[in-house]
Parts: structure tokens; sequence; C-alpha cells
């Protein structure tokens, strides 16, 4: 059952701006995007058309290869009643020099949006400054907040509420993931600990807005080199893959640095009875989680990946029509 979502609406802002980072919303914008998804979601299975962004273009840039994201931000303005056009970075001229400030000025005559994903999240900063349409981050090396918004609707789905659980991450703090899954939990009052090992803590800078921000919420932040400390007792427990696109180099000794943070039974214990599996796939069996967590009850796994559709149309939808 969930529990009932409250903001204040006259907190709410979403005219003129840009979906780069969770950090950027309030805690009140964020739920309500939440419950944008929830409702939209709900029309799709109910088969009810639902034709918000009825003519409206998405211009989809990519920089990196993707299944869920392609796909989700297809689907969702397909099902929105608008159209998405995929931009493979080897096909348009930035792949060939063209500045981002150039192709954010050109493509701003063209679409309604544009939504990148990409590596530098300077690269989106640039293009969000040039735009004179909002802009979405599908994915950068700092930042992944679509994903995240997806989780938190997951969460929200599973355990009824948001406010007052512990989520717990194992693996690379310093990766997009963790740094999105801590802005985004602790806006809206979760506790959040993340377990690296040294040298791959989360950035350092995030890290401190993100405290300041648990500190207004009432939760907590721990950051920590022990993964027992950090799944004790944890409500939800999430981890990413150990090598991310353009670290392929770096495989062997990440393997051997994050061992003893790989996500298995064992360590499981250590959450609670009812904690439920998160991993934003593609997912490394027998690497960073084992098969029977990913593939055994306590995994949502797939209603997160199929939620990505859900959150990203809440964002089209409140975005794009405006």
């Amino acid at each position: 059952m969930l529990e009932a979502i409250k903001w204040n609406e006259n907190k709410l802002q979403f005219k003129g701006k840009d979906f780069l980072q969770l950090s950027d919303f309030s805690t009140d914008e964020i739920l309500y995007l939440l419950n944008e998804a929830i409702e939209l979601k709900a029309l799709q299975k109910a088969g009810k058309p639902h034709p918000f962004l009825s003519g409206k273009v998405l211009g989809m840039i990519f920089e990196k290869s993707s299944t869920r994201t392609r796909v989700s931000f297809e689907v969702g303005m397909l099902q929105l009643g608008g159209h998405a056009i995929f931009l493979s970075s080897k096909d348009i001229q930035l792949g060939r020099g063209e500045s981002i400030s150039d192709t954010a000025k050109v493509l701003s005559r063209y679409v309604d949006g544009i939504m990148i994903r990409t590596f530098s999240h300077d690269s989106v900063e640039e293009l969000a400054e040039h735009a004179t349409v909002p802009v979405i981050n599908g994915l950068t090396d700092l930042h992944h907040p679509a994903q995240v918004l997806a989780d938190l609707l997951t969460i929200l789905e599973h355990k009824g509420k948001l406010a007052g659980l512990k989520l717990c991450y194992l693996g690379d703090g310093n990766n997009n993931m963790a740094h999105s899954l801590m802005e985004g939990a602790v806006k809206v009052g979760m506790d959040v600990s993340i377990a690296s090992p040294p040298g791959y803590l989360p950035d350092g800078k995030i890290t401190e807005k993100a405290i300041k921000t648990a500190k207004q919420t009432g939760c907590t932040i721990m950051i920590t080199n022990d993964p027992i400390e950090a799944a004790k007792n944890a409500d939800v427990i999430v981890t990413d893959v150990w090598t991310s696109m353009g670290q392929e180099e770096e495989t062997s000794m990440r393997l051997q640095a994050f061992g003893e943070f790989q996500v298995n039974a064992e360590l499981c214990k250590y959450a609670k009875d009812d904690f439920i599996f998160l991993h934003c796939l593609p997912a490394h069996r027998e690497e960073e989680v084992t098969g029977e967590i990913i593939d055994g009850p306590h995994s949502v796994v797939f209603d997160e990946a199929e939620n990505r559709l859900h959150a990203q149309k809440a964002i089209l939808k409140l975005l794009l029509s405006k």
C-alpha cells in the first residue's frame, strides 16, 4: 500500500528547467514527478491514451550505447503522442567536431527537447546553457538522474514509502549511480550508506552537498570502506557494474579491488529480511552480484527497468508540455 505522496504546489517550478541532476530539484518537485509517473503508469496499464505531448519532438543524442535509455525514451514519447529522433554522435556533425554550443542552438530550432547520453557531465551542462529547449541527462559519468527517479519509483511501489528507509549502495562509489542515488535518496528522506574500497569513494563536492540536504530532510549519509557496516539493517541494497563504459582498461584492477563488495547471500544477511535488490543493468553475474541474489526473490530489477519508461514519461510531460 502506497503512502499518500504530498508536496507543496507553491514550491513546484518546472517551467524553463532542464533535467541534469537530482540536486537541482526540490523534495516537492521530486515527489511530484514520482506521482506523475504513478499516474502515467496507471494510464498505460489501463490502455488509456494519454497524448500529452502530441506534436512534440525529442532529439536524442547518444555518445554512449544503450538499451534501456533509448527504448524507454522512444516508447515514452510515442505513448505520450510525440516523436523521438535517434542521433548517434557518429552520424551527426557533433562527432566530426561541431561545437556543443552550435549543436544546441541548431537542434533548438528543430525539436522541443533534447536528451543526451554521454561521457562528460560538463558537455551536458554546456548543451543546456546554449539550448533554448529543455535538456535531459540520459546519463553522464557523473550523474544518472533518470535512472534514479525510476529507482525511487520502484522502491515506493515495493515498500509503500520512501522517508525513513535505509538504502545501501555497494561497489564503485565514484560513479554516476552512487552520486545520483545519494542525491535523490536524501531529497526524499532516506538514509544512505555507501561502501567502497579506498580510492573509489564518491565525489567530495557531491557528497558535501548531499550531506547538507540530508540535514534538512532529517536523514543520514554513511560513507565507509566496510560493506558489512553499510549493509546492516538496509531496506534496499543497490549495486552497479564495477567497470563502466570507458574504463575497460581498468577491468583486472577493479575486479581485485572490489572483491569484498560483491552483493551475495552472505553479505545480504546483514540487511533486513524483506530487503529489495536494485541494479540499473546490464549486470555481470558473479562479479558485482551473484545470480542467487539478482535472480532471487529479493530482486526487483525488471520492475526497476520497466519504471525507466514511466519515470521518464513524467519528466518529458512536465518539461516539454510547458
